[in-house]
């Protein structure tokens, strides 16, 4: 054989002792979570040093490769799976879950279909049951396991265009929009950016949408709705939210849901952290009629605190379900019987078994855990909007009714509000203890913080709101001084 030819040469105990670096690296820095700034701490021109450069022509043995990649890397990196990361609705990755991701890289599974891998295809048999129990939905729907709200709202959306249009006589996947029937879709006027993207990848049109007006918590307002859909006649998708991503308010899904079913619409609910809600009853009058709807869409790798990515869709009709998603080719092989093939249930093919983190993050907590996660989480939020509001330089502009807390910071002499605010958010992320983000509300610039770590404790809640006045009162005391 040519050299060319030859293959790397196999060494399973160098392999190994790959392995148990890296593992202890990994180990170093989840250790120093806690105690480490949150902000990245190199510039970009440092990371480009670090990590630039012209691809050498030869490799480089592999445990020098991960060695100088995780050490160039490593300033670069955010904490974001750490306790006082309260950014994007970023939860963190329970030690079980990160544990089960290591072994779903080990296993190295394609879970495409059950042939390719049977503990991949159970597993998800066995997660979707639990969902459907733990979120209180029809335990006759089915569930998909994709990378996040953006693709489970799409897969949800791709089944509700299967349905209302098989209903007016038309097969979508087999003739697609050309000629269809028009497609009425509704959502809100706080609807997140996802759900948008979802429908323009769908062909429906971002432009399309009929937005309805909110309430001041960004709730759809349910008289709106009733007249907006007072002339429709065209099949009808009718989009809510559970969670607002600003707000963390809901929909008010008792009233709107018989609004819509009354036209026939499909009911779609984006959740993609507020979903978990309907495991709380002290939460019960704002998820009430979430169950009544006919998909939901949600993220794992928020407040379940498995690793990225994951998300879920779950559809009620399993037949519109699987009619959107199927995938055939003649060198598929069945799955036999009634076992679970999961690609007829997402977008992708090749996917890699995420599955794995959930299940372990589910039996590691168990309902009562998951429960309990998600209250104090929600506690925390109340805490952390507590704290802010005994500052006079604070307001904060939303009811905390769940895990979000909306800030504004008030000028010390008057003046801009709205460049103030980005200002104070922007020293709150440089100064390191806590990471927020900014963000718009009601036209009104705010900083976002969004409580989803399982490992946040109520002294990161206390440090960190310390830090945000000590952020305000150092900005407001150089402003008053210019």
């Amino acid at each position: 054989m040519s050299e060319m030819g030859k293959r790397p040469e196999i060494d399973p105990e160098g392999a190994l002792r790959l392995l148990d670096e890296t593992a202890k690296t990994a180990g170093e820095w989840l250790a120093a979570l806690p105690e480490r700034d949150v902000v990245a701490s190199a510039t970009t021109e440092e990371l480009r040093e670090a990590l630039g450069g012209a691809l050498n022509e030869e490799g480089e043995p592999a445990s020098d490769v991960v060695r100088n990649f995780a050490r160039a890397a490593e300033r670069g990196l955010v904490a974001s799976p750490g306790p006082r990361y309260f950014g994007f609705v970023t939860g963190g990755a329970l030690p079980a879950s990160l544990a089960a991701d290591w072994l779903a890289s080990a296993w190295d599974q394609n879970a495409v279909l059950f042939v390719s891998s049977p503990a991949a295809s159970v597993a998800e048999e066995v997660v979707s049951s639990w969902l459907l129990d733990l979120l209180g939905l029809p335990a006759d729907s089915s569930v998909g396991l994709v990378t996040g709200c953006q693709m489970a709202n799409f897969t949800c959306l791709a089944a509700a265009r299967h349905e209302v249009l098989r209903k007016a006589g038309w097969d979508v996947e087999a003739d697609g929009l050309c000629g269809a029937p028009r497609i009425t879709v509704v959502a809100g006027e706080e609807a997140h950016a996802t759900l948008l993207v979802a429908l323009r990848m769908l062909g429906l049109g971002e432009r399309n949408v009929f937005a309805i007006p909110a309430d001041e918590q960004g709730r759809m307002i349910p008289s709106a709705l009733k007249e907006a859909l007072e002339n429709v006649s065209e099949p009808l998708i009718v989009c809510l939210q559970a969670g607002n991503v600003n707000s963390g308010a809901f929909d008010p899904c008792a009233e709107l849901v018989p609004l819509a079913k009354a036209k026939g619409a499909w009911v779609h609910v984006d959740g993609a952290f507020g979903l978990w809600g309907a495991l709380l009853p002290e939460l019960a009058a704002h998820t009430e009629g979430i169950g009544l709807a006919d998909s939901w869409a949600t993220d794992a790798h928020k407040w379940l605190n498995v690793p990225y990515d994951s998300g879920i869709a779950i559809v009620r009709n399993e037949a519109a379900h699987r009619a959107s998603m199927t995938l055939k080719a003649p060198y598929y092989i069945a799955a036999p019987g009634a076992v679970r093939d999961p690609s007829q249930w997402v977008p992708e093919s090749s996917r890699r078994a995420r599955v794995f983190p959930l299940y372990c993050a589910l039996r590691s907590l168990g309902k009562n855990g998951l429960r309990e996660m998600i209250a104090r989480n929600c506690a925390q939020a109340r805490l952390m909007a507590s704290l802010l509001a005994e500052d006079p330089g604070i307001r904060i502009l939303n009811d905390v009714v769940l895990n979000q807390a909306l800030v504004r910071f008030i000028p010390p002499r008057g003046g801009d509000a709205d460049a103030f605010t980005r200002l104070v958010a922007s020293k709150v992320q440089e100064e390191g203890t806590c990471w927020a983000g900014g963000s718009v509300w009601k036209g009104m610039a705010a900083m976002r913080i969004s409580v989803s770590n399982w490992s946040t404790t109520d002294t990161d809640i206390r440090r960190s709101a310390a830090a945000i006045r000590g952020v305000l009162a150092g900005v407001s005391q150089f402003a008053e001084s210019e």
